[in-house]
C-alpha cells in the first residue's frame, strides 16, 4: 500500500477509536508534534494510545472527513475535520476542531507526524 493510501485509511477509518489497529499502524518511534489551539505538545505511540482511550471515553461517536491529501513518497500531507456526537445528545453532530498534518511514513507505518488543529466546540 503507498503512503498516500495509508494516511487516507488511517483517517477515514477513524484509527484513533480502535488500540488493535493503532498498534498495527503506528511506528514504535513514533513522534507527533501538535500545535493546537491549546499549545503545543509532543506525543510518542504510548500518548496517542492514552489519547485514543480518552476519546473513546469522552464521546458517542467520531467521525472525519477528509478535505484535501497531497503525497510525494513517504510523506503525506492532509487536511481534515473530526465531527463529534456526545453521549448526552447522540443524535446531533459537531464539529470537534479542524485540522492540518504531515506524517512521515517508515517501513509503512505513521513515524514523525507535525499537526496543527483548532478546536471548535
Amino acid at each position: 500500500m503507498i503512503a498516500k493510501d495509508i494516511v487516507v485509511k488511517f483517517y477515514e477509518s477513524v484509527a484513533i477509536l480502535s488500540k488493535n489497529y493503532l498498534q498495527e499502524v503506528l511506528h514504535e518511534e513514533l513522534l507527533l508534534d501538535w500545535t493546537s489551539s491549546k499549545g503545543f505538545v509532543q506525543l510518542d505511540k504510548d500518548d496517542i494510545l492514552a489519547l485514543s482511550k480518552e476519546i473513546r471515553l469522552n464521546y458517542y461517536s467520531l467521525r472525519c472527513e477528509v478535505h484535501q491529501v497531497i503525497a510525494e513518497g513517504n510523506q503525506v500531507a492532509i487536511r481534515y475535520t473530526h465531527y463529534v456526537s456526545t453521549f448526552e445528545n447522540p443524535d446531533e453532530e459537531l464539529v470537534l476542531a479542524t485540522f492540518n498534518a504531515t506524517w512521515e511514513l517508515k517501513d509503512g507505518l505513521l513515524y514523525r507526524g507535525y499537526q496543527m488543529s483548532h478546536l471548535v466546540i
